[in-house]
């Protein structure tokens, strides 16, 4: 891991504008980079928040069971978990067939691309990147083009370093008495709600660090009846989430964090505004930032609140699949 002198990052207004796109970061790490913003998680950078961070030693999962959702949304399959005995007594195995974005999830470099123009980042053309069954019987030959833009990237060095935790949910509630949004309708959270939050829980941010967003979906899961669970999978999505703005845009790459998550089916407001691209397109095709999704946040909130404090050493490994697309994050903050 090479060391990154972060006063010398651009602004997002010193990016230059690829096609009618603002904020084109392909040439900050290179042409040949597969890692994007995860290159901020320097050996430095992940030391001192682990120094820095880890004061009680409390460790907090982040993880939605992959059970959950038990019907999926956006028509991904619905997870089927199967324990099997293996013709002798007290030996099983567990087989598990999932979509790796039914639940917790990052999405990975080729799951979404600049849509009009067919590239991923570092203008990875989408018709050069191979789909299908992929067979890998020789470690020692492995072919390039299935692995351009692979999760194994992320997986092999880690996401890992100093975590914060708005919790939106919580800041609106204390300042409301209730949330004035409901979390499974589309709705905008923007940067002045997130400074807001940040303010109020004392938190200053700092080059490398991994965003987390608790919005309500989660919450809400757990408080609903079942038949308004299964309604999720045949009704079209609508869930609250980041605004698409170049304000969030600027917010997002100027703290210069490392990866974004939340507790959200999307990330971003769902659906976009007519005519307004999707902010997948820029964070994860123009800048390489991962973007997490149903990242179970109540426990982490509930001993933040606690501690009195919203930041945390923060880890994932994503499974370690070449070439994957994405990937359930196996995340956890130690406090």
């Amino acid at each position: 891991m090479t060391t990154i002198d972060h006063s010398k990052l651009p602004t997002f207004d010193e990016l230059p504008t690829w096609k009618d796109f603002k904020g084109c970061a392909w040439s900050v790490w290179g042409s040949d980079d597969q890692l994007g913003t995860v290159n901020l998680l320097t050996a430095d950078v992940v030391k001192r928040a682990a120094q820095e961070e880890i004061k009680t030693g409390k460790t907090v999962c982040l993880n939605w069971p992959i059970n959950f959702p038990a019907k999926p949304m956006f028509g991904r399959k619905i997870p089927h978990i199967e324990s099997r005995n293996k013709g002798d007594p007290a030996v099983n195995d567990d087989e598990i067939y999932i979509n790796t974005q039914s639940g917790s999830q990052w999405d990975g470099l080729k799951h979404f691309g600049i849509r009009e123009h067919r590239v991923f980042y570092n203008n990875t053309p989408d018709d050069i990147i191979p789909k299908g069954h992929f067979e890998m019987p020789d470690p020692n030959k492995l072919d390039p083009a299935v692995l351009k833009l692979g999760i194994h990237n992320w997986a092999q060095h880690g996401i890992c370093g100093r975590g914060v935790l708005l919790d939106v949910v919580k800041y609106f509630t204390d300042e409301h008495g209730s949330l004035p949004y409901d979390p499974w309708t589309t709705h905008a959270i923007t940067v002045a709600d997130l400074e807001a939050c940040a303010k109020k829980e004392g938190v200053t941010f700092r080059t490398g660090d991994i965003l987390l967003l608790r919005v309500g979906f989660i919450q809400k899961y757990s408080q609903v009846t079942q038949a308004q669970r299964d309604e999720l999978r045949g009704k079209k999505e609508t869930f609250a989430g980041i605004e698409q703005s170049d304000d969030m845009k600027r917010f997002l790459w100027n703290n210069h964090f490392a990866a974004i998550a939340s507790d959200q089916p999307a990330l971003e407001r769902w659906p976009t505004p007519e005519g307004t691209p999707h902010m997948h397109q820029t964070v994860l095709g123009l800048w390489g930032m991962p973007i997490g999704e149903f990242f179970d946040l109540e426990a982490l909130s509930k001993a933040c609140a606690e501690q009195g404090r919203w930041t945390f050493f923060f880890s994932s490994w994503p499974l370690n699949v070449l070439g994957g697309v994405a990937s359930p994050p196996n995340a956890a903050a130690y406090l």
